[in-house]
């Protein structure tokens, strides 16, 4: 088999743009989005719908689709906008621009950032009911509890101790109290 140069085959980056129109605004949306920025997209979105131990899927849908909207367009968000998310994401959904630009996305690149973040919720679920994740919650909690039983230790006071004993041996009828 005959090998071939890297340098000869000249791949460029697909920086193709698809224009959308809305309120007589034009609106680009990439055609498709590097690997980087994909794998950004999908830890951000786990990342901001995690609630404790499990994925809120409301909130995995709402900022699954403002961050697309985020990397894929050329919309520009003011701090103040991006303050209220939910309030950002009903009005890009109820005024169908949101669809819009799902359409204008190719399905493959939507179809598969989709399945990242499944994969990758379920990994993460799985993860944490697995003993190597109850042994690192262990560790990364030890301080905090070490923290906790050595302020017990400083403020423990013999003479209130044996007060609370004095006063259960008196109510148990003068019998010692194990």
């Amino acid at each position: 088999m005959a090998k071939v140069s890297y340098t000869n085959l000249k791949l460029k980056l697909n920086n193709e743009i698809k224009e959308v129109e809305f309120n007589g605004q034009k609106i680009e949306v990439l055609q498709y989005l590097p690997i980087e920025e994909k794998y950004s997209l999908v830890n951000i979105t786990l990342q901001k719908a995690r609630e404790g131990a499990i994925f809120n899927p409301v909130k995995l849908d709402m900022y699954f689709h403002l961050n697309l909207i985020y990397v894929y367009t050329n919309i520009n968000f003011t701090e103040k906008q991006r303050e209220d998310e939910a309030k950002l994401y009903d009005l890009l959904l109820s005024s169908g621009l949101l669809d819009k630009i799902i359409e204008a996305i190719p399905a493959e690149e939507y179809d598969y950032i989709c399945e990242q973040i499944d994969n990758l919720e379920e990994d993460l679920l799985n993860f944490d009911n697995t003993i190597a994740s109850l042994v690192r919650n262990i560790i990364e909690n030890l301080p905090l509890q070490a923290e906790e039983m050595q302020k017990i230790v400083d403020n423990f006071d013999p003479e209130k101790y044996q007060n609370v004993l004095d006063f259960a041996k008196s109510i148990n009828g003068g019998r010692e109290i194990q």
